[in-house]
């Protein structure tokens, strides 16, 4: 019999966070409700998860210094920001504090679900060591499957996201890859907003990126980017 996910669920708005957690557990997922960041924080400690909904907005600690103290504690467990529509600026952070994904309220149960089970499958096809996929470039060994980039002594742990789009660049090595591709394979949508988050993304590569010199990641104005190394 298959394991049900784990699922650990913070939102302050009662209701919400009712319905929410009566939904999910219907769809088979094991759900623990938090009503505050702390609260989540401690049921996070006490508790294996293998997946995490944060409201952003709470009392006690908000989603993105919850979000933090998790990635302490386990940096490889995706989670899934919800946010309200007139904070475009919240997901940005959302995605530079690590986060996999995020959904706006209001909010339909199926998108929610679509994204839950979207990132936690693509999170299993990382583990599967069935087929090992590594990538050398400059000095950088790039370990898809572990989500870790090493240079040297030096390791980074990327998030899911991260890892992703580094695999996409990887493949096209010194290639265009074209912005709207990476979008619809990783973000599975090309919107205005969706292509600034990539942006957030790439900035972040440049930097683990920045050790060797021959390594660049470069903008191709208005058609993608490219990884170029030797």
């Amino acid at each position: 019999m298959k394991k049900k996910n784990k699922i650990l669920l913070a939102e302050d708005d009662k209701n919400l966070g009712s319905v929410l957690k009566t939904y999910l557990e219907v769809k088979g997922f094991q759900t623990t409700l938090s009503v505050d960041g702390k609260e989540a924080l401690e049921n996070f400690k006490r508790n294996e998860f293998d997946f995490c909904i944060l409201d952003i907005m709470m009392p006690v600690m908000d989603g993105f210094t919850l979000a933090k103290e998790i990635r302490k504690l386990d940096k490889n467990i995706p989670f899934l920001f919800l946010t309200a529509k007139s904070m475009q600026e919240d997901k940005i952070q959302g995605f530079e504090v690590g986060a996999d994904d995020y959904l706006t309220k209001p909010f339909s149960m199926e998108e929610l679900l679509m994204r839950i089970k979207a990132i936690i499958r693509r999170v299993e096809e990382g583990k599967d060591t069935s087929g090992e996929r590594k990538f050398n470039f400059g000095k950088y060994l790039f370990d898809y499957n572990r989500q870790m980039l090493n240079i040297g002594k030096k390791q980074q742990k990327l998030t899911s996201k991260e890892a992703e789009l580094l695999k996409l660049l990887c493949e096209n090595m010194n290639n265009v890859l074209d912005r709207s591709v990476a979008l619809n394979k990783i973000w599975y949508d090309d919107s205005y907003f969706n292509a600034r988050s990539m942006d957030v993304y790439i900035t972040k590569l440049r930097k683990y990126l920045k050790e060797d010199p021959t390594v660049e990641l470069i903008n191709v104005h208005g058609v993608g980017f490219k990884l170029v190394a030797p």
